[in-house]
Parts: structure tokens; sequence; C-alpha cells
């Protein structure tokens, strides 16, 4: 009869390698570097070096995580799309609209944001897998918030069933992104939101 030692013993599995040591406070610290190190050099001159330096953290903690700075950058734009923005439900096509406009001016008016956005822009027309998830990020980020406000509106009857919702989806967004983004006015004129929201509203009325 065998005895215990001889007994076969369970085999323990061992965690994958590195597994244990993907602590989400280094993951959070790697990515807030990665905004910084875009704003201050630029997607061409970004380097994993430098982000792990911002990070207070080694070239291996990055590499763990993402293989390469643009599979880094592509996750970071994929994310803002799964996060989004708050859906505002006001009743109000003209007040939903204001509501929109406020989050989406103070998020573009972030000095971070409005310097990473252009160069992802100019580096999107050069990288596909940077088009695509820069694209994504909208549609899935702003523009189904702003898809969102059209519906409720056809809903309510505030527009008319069938409207362009390609063309409403440009009139909602296009306006405050040329201002912030592309002309980069420093601070949007007084009142200037509400009356965005206004005219958008009648715009989108009449189609």
């Amino acid at each position: 009869m065998p005895t215990n030692a001889d007994s076969p013993q369970p085999t323990r599995r061992r965690a994958p390698a590195g597994a244990a040591v993907l602590r989400e406070d280094v993951t959070e610290a790697i990515r807030a570097a990665v905004f910084e190190e875009l704003a201050a050099a630029g997607y061409a001159r970004m380097s994993i070096e430098g982000i792990a330096r911002r990070a207070g953290v080694g070239k291996t903690a990055v590499y763990r995580r993402w293989r390469s700075k643009l599979h880094l950058v592509l996750d970071l734009v994929s994310a803002i799309a799964v996060q989004g923005l708050p859906a505002p439900d006001t009743g109000s096509l003209e007040e939903d609209l204001l509501l929109l406009y406020r989050v989406t001016a103070r998020a573009l008016k972030h000095p971070v944001a409005g310097q990473i956005l252009p160069d992802l822009q100019a580096e999107a027309a050069r990288n596909p897998e940077i088009a695509d998830a820069l694209q994504k990020a909208l549609r899935e980020g702003q523009h189904g918030v702003a898809n969102g406000i059209v519906r409720a509106a056809v809903t309510r009857g505030d527009l008319r069933e069938g409207l362009d919702e390609e063309l409403a989806l440009d009139l909602i967004s296009g306006p405050l992104y040329w201002r912030s983004v592309v002309v980069r006015t420093p601070e949007l004129p007084k009142g200037h939101l509400k009356r965005l929201a206004a005219a958008t509203a009648a715009a989108l009325k009449a189609l």
C-alpha cells in the first residue's frame, strides 16, 4: 500500500509570468504619462523610454502591458470611445445640445486634449490603424451621444422622422470642433454655446 510520500500530489498551476505584477495603479500612471508625453513630444517623437520615465517605472512595465507605442495609443483612444460622454436628457432639444456643448467645450479646452487631438489626426493621415481608432472613438463617443439626442427629439416630436441622421450629426458636432480644435480659439465669446445650441436646434428642425 503506497505511503503518503508515494501518493501523487496535486499539481499547482503557476500563474502566467507577469500576471501578478500588473498593478492597476501602475497601469493608470502609465496611461497618464502617455497623455503628457503626447502633449509634450507628439506621437512621432514619443518614446516608450519617455513614457516610462514620466510614469516612474521601468520600460519592462510598459512592454508587459503594450507591445509598442502604437498599441498603447490605440488602446487609449479606444478607451475614450468606451467612456463616452454623459447623455443629456432634459426633455428639450436645445437644452440637451447646450449641455453637450458645455461638456465638450470643457474637454476640448484642456491643453493636453488641445495638443493631442490635432497631432493624432495628422498621424491618422499616415497610419490606417490610428485613423480607424480615432473614427471609432469619435463615432462611439460624441457622435453616439449626439445621435441619442437626435433620436430622443424625434421621439418627442421635436424633429421629424426620417431626417438625415448623418447630416444632423455633422451639424451638431462640426461647429464647436472647428472653433476649438481647428481654429483653436483661445476663449469662446460669452454666450456662444447658448447661441450655438439655439442655431443648431433650428437647423435640425429645418432638415
